[in-house]
């Protein structure tokens, strides 16, 4: 009883999420008639009738709490300000079910107590507000209420004083049967038929839902009206992007969608630094290499970008210009190979289907002297010193630094706000470190307005990340809405012919030794590239497995939740060859197995809030493999197309697995998967 409650309350709520797509179907009044007045709960579920004596309890419980259903039928579109206030009454307003049926029962109770006071069988004593509960034990019934408190009032054996509540009792559907037992324990056990005939009705009446809604099926409002922005990837134009890099692609590109599909308008922007020395060394890389194709005999630096990729710029611009670059400096060609890394980077980003909005330059900071702002305003606010040392240090470390005879630099005082040590802002050369620009970039973030800035970063950014939000602090800023999802380390792996051990793929920019994201998709696919990124903790660390992600094999995750789609697809083919469709299907036909799909299916809206709300876009990719579990067997046994599958039977599950293929498009495009049609 208590697992199907949960199963009503959720369905119930769903339904009444989605009761305005239905609403668009019928005909009536909303602009003049929203009010506060009382409905019939039957029209919370359209299209399914439910018995007097289960709505009757139901209507005593929500009384005054939702409007009148007849309001819901508008003659034209409902206009969106009235969708979502509709939604948030409905969402505000529906009881949990288990608190339902409690409530029920203790106002049932009650109204006994009354009758027994009123003909004598009870003295007359003001009724105390004693709650119904759920026992500890299912072996005492589904609620139990505890008569004995009432031995005081009424001067009464407890057991008697139960016996007496039984008796007057009124019908409920809530109620199947009654038992008491020592001291004084009145025990309900409850009679869940009524609700399975409901939740098959309800499951039922969501197929048509799930069908119309198509790619907006299940939409959420908790980010209705709200700007949301996704900082993702982020690495410096000097090469391509390596398997790192793509697992916090995968990650930030997921949660954009997400974000999206609850309601907020997402920016994802991509943010860099194309000065220091790491571009400096770049340009000096492909400077020499260029020498090289001119035929000039260079000592080529270990130190220096070791990579092919440079040496295939180097011959462009040799066959472009000739040696006319030979006097040209570092600057130059640092210039071209940003250029050429850039229009890499969003190559192959394109290829997983993933697009920024925005390209934001450290350099800007600098710039705009955005930088040396938040450094004053920091200054100003008590926040910053000049030292050789930091606050706090020991002897030791104040004599090593009197030793090295180090030079003042620009500390920021963040053990104020619970670091660990003060950090460096500004060396004693006067170069700043990464935190002051860091600090000075989610300032900006924070002045854009955004309601949610989500960042994706690798793990070793712990510790900077907590940094840039006691700097957000320290200047008065509120850091609330910045959220990290850290990245643990990925490796691709694949099997080593001779000793049949798995090895991993060394990644290094500068020595060339690694497998870029293009080369992830080329000996797998961009489905495997983007499930397999997705599909473990962001937390955990992750062994990317080229060889296991080309199986076309049910162990193969993509695969299998990919070809639950193309069964559904080729059902459809054979149908439409056939002249066979679903018009007027008789839905009450489905079994319980398809409807086992539905009911899962209706999980969807809840995985995206937690999703959202949780900052772990990898919940998708969980249920999306749950629900692939549960669907298989079900094409196995429902078949459409057979000799011996009545007509009737064969439109039904036609229409079923309509809404299943709505389903499982929604839930791949939410994780930047395709939807093949075949495989």
């Amino acid at each position: 009883m208590k697992k199907f409650g949960k199963q009503f309350n959720d369905l119930a709520k769903e339904q009444a999420k989605a009761f305005d797509k239905i609403a668009k179907k019928q005909s009536a009044r909303i602009n003049k008639q929203l009010a506060d007045s009382l409905p019939d709960f039957t029209r919370l579920v359209p299209p399914i009738q439910i018995d007097h004596d289960l709505r009757t309890p139901i209507d005593i419980l929500i009384k005054d709490s939702l409007p009148d259903f007849d309001a819901l039928f508008p003659p034209l579109e409902i206009e969106r300000e009235t969708r979502k206030r509709l939604d948030k009454i409905i969402n505000d307003s529906l009881p949990d079910f288990d608190a339902l049926c409690r409530n029920v029962i203790q106002g049932q109770v009650e109204i006994a107590l009354k009758k027994a006071q009123s003909s004598g069988k009870l003295p007359e004593f003001e009724i105390p507000d004693i709650p119904v509960s759920i026992p500890k034990l299912p072996v005492h019934g589904d609620f139990t209420y505890p008569a004995m408190r009432l031995s005081r009032l009424a001067k009464k054996n407890p057991l008697i004083i139960a016996e007496t509540i039984k008796n007057n009792m009124p019908r409920s559907v809530f109620v199947d049967e009654m038992e008491i037992i020592p001291p004084g324990f009145l025990n309900f056990f409850s009679d869940s038929g009524h609700f399975a005939e409901l939740e098959k009705r309800i499951l039922v009446g969501w197929v048509d839902v799930i069908i119309d809604d198509f790619e907006q099926l299940l939409p959420l409002y908790i980010g209705e009206d709200k700007q949301a922005q996704v900082e993702f990837v982020s690495a410096n134009p000097s090469g391509p992007i390596t398997i790192g890099h793509t697992r916090n692609a995968v990650v930030g590109d997921a949660m954009a969608r997400l974000l999206e599909a609850a309601g907020y308008t997402v920016q994802r922007e991509y943010y860099y630094n194309n000065a220091g020395n790491q571009m400096i060394v770049l340009g000096k890389s492909l400077m020499l290499r260029y020498l090289q194709q001119l035929g000039d005999a260079i000592d080529f630096p270990d130190d220096y970008y070791q990579g092919d990729y440079l040496v295939e710029v180097a011959a462009d611009l040799a066959r472009q210009h000739g040696d006319g670059l030979r006097d040209s400096d570092w600057q130059r060609f640092k210039d071209v190979a940003e250029t050429r890394m850039f229009a890499w980077i969003n190559r192959s980003l394109a290829a997983i289907d993933i697009k920024h909005d925005d390209f934001y330059n450290e350099t800007s900071l600098f710039e705009s002297r955005k930088i040396w702002r938040v450094l004053d305003a920091l200054r100003a606010n008590g926040h910053i010193y000049e030292s050789s040392h930091r606050e706090g240090a020991d002897a030791a470390e104040v004599a090593d630094t009197k030793e090295k005879a180090y030079q003042p630099a620009t500390w920021f005082r963040s053990t104020t706000f619970g670091d660990e040590k003060d950090r460096v802002m500004v060396k004693s050369d006067g170069a700043p470190t990464y935190t002051l620009p860091d600090i000075a970039y989610h300032c900006d973030k924070l002045k854009r307005g955004f309601d949610v800035a989500v960042n994706v970063l690798g793990a070793d950014h712990f510790s900077q990340a907590a940094v840039v939000k006691y700097g957000l602090r320290a200047l008065k800023l509120n850091p609330d809405p910045i959220h990290v999802i850290f990245i643990q380390m990925v490796r691709a792996v694949r099997r080593n012919k001779e000793s049949g051990e798995h090895e991993a793929i060394k990644q290094s920019k500068r020595a060339g030794d690694f497998d870029t994201l293009d080369d992830l998709v080329a000996m797998t696919s961009a489905d495997a590239v983007r499930y397999h990124m997705l599909a473990r903790s962001p937390n955990s660390q992750l062994d990317f497995d080229v060889d296991q992600v080309v199986k076309q094999t049910n162990e193969n995750p993509v695969y299998y939740i990919q070809n639950a789609y193309v069964r559904c697809a080729g059902i459809f083919r054979e149908a439409e060859e056939r002249g066979f469709d679903d018009d007027g299907a008789d839905l009450n036909l489905l079994d319980a197995v398809e409807l086992k799909f539905i009911r899962k299916s209706l999980e969807l809206g809840n995985v995206i809030e937690q999703a959202v709300t949780n900052y772990e876009p990898h919940k998708i990719a969980f249920f999306a493999h749950e629900l692939a579990a549960i669907f298989h067997p079900i094409y196995d046994q429902a078949r459409v197309l057979h000799s011996e599958v009545p007509p009737g039977v064969a439109k039904a599950r036609l229409r079923f697995y309509r809404a299943a293929a709505v389903v499982f498009h929604r839930i791949l495009r939410l994780m930047g998967m395709t939807t093949p049609e075949r495989m």
